[in-house]
């Protein structure tokens, strides 16, 4: 009988067992539930990713910066302090560097207005090209003097003789103008005396690929349908 029935002891360990095991299972429990939980979390802020415009993330950072400038301006009115000066005294020399060098590398072009504004723009861009020679320049302000700098009164009409070198700079400049002016491509007009076999754009773009690639082998039969002799 001593034997058959367990003692206080193994009873013990047996109870410490189980409520090990229970212990476990209530944690893996309490695990699988905050899994649950943030994946559904996950699932809802995704599709609300989803459904926002694809600029979003862009646009809320530009939102926070300007509430952030907003919020300096208004502190800085009330210490009395000028906003730029106190932003240009936070804005380090690198980062300052580096925004010349951004600025000078945007492209202010906006688009066709007017012929003037094309031709300015063709004028900027190609004195920005001009590389002065400022040896050349001393000279020519020690040989002239203040006639170098003429005025509205001033007739100086056939007095300065370009150099060679001047001259041949401008050629090359011209002859790289002619060759970048050859590179463009234009819409060629519609040839009025053509056969219409197409009834559109798209399908007359088609049209020309497929004579290109198949015209030699179906020329008889197009000419036997436009006969009307083809069997």
């Amino acid at each position: 009988e001593e034997e058959a029935s367990p003692g206080p002891a193994a009873a013990a360990a047996a109870e410490q067992r189980r409520e090990e095991r229970l212990r476990r299972f209530r944690e893996l429990h309490m695990k699988r539930y905050e899994a649950c939980k943030l994946n559904s979390q996950e699932v809802v802020e995704e599709d609300k990713r989803l459904k926002l415009p694809p600029n979003w993330e862009a646009k809320k950072a530009r939102l926070e910066w300007e509430l952030q400038v907003q919020e300096k301006k208004k502190e800085c009115a009330a210490r009395g302090e000028d906003y730029e000066r106190v932003k240009l005294l936070e804005i380090s020399a690198e980062d300052a560097e580096r925004w010349e060098r951004k600025k000078k590398r945007k492209n202010p072009d906006l688009g066709f207005s007017d012929y003037a504004a094309a031709q300015l723009r063709q004028y900027q861009r190609l004195t920005r090209q001009i590389k002065p020679d400022l040896e050349q320049y001393e000279k020519l302000k020690e040989q002239y003097g203040e006639a170098l700098y003429p005025t509205s009164d001033s007739l100086l009409h056939g007095s300065h003789v370009p150099s060679k070198e001047g001259v041949d700079r401008m050629v090359a400049d011209l002859e790289k103008q002619i060759e970048k002016r050859e590179k463009y491509s234009r819409r060629r007009p519609y040839n009025d005396d053509a056969d219409i076999d197409y009834i559109n754009e798209r399908n007359a773009k088609f049209n020309q690929k497929a004579e290109r690639f198949y015209g030699k082998y179906t020329a008889e039969i197009k000419q036997n349908l436009e006969r009307g002799t083809a069997v």
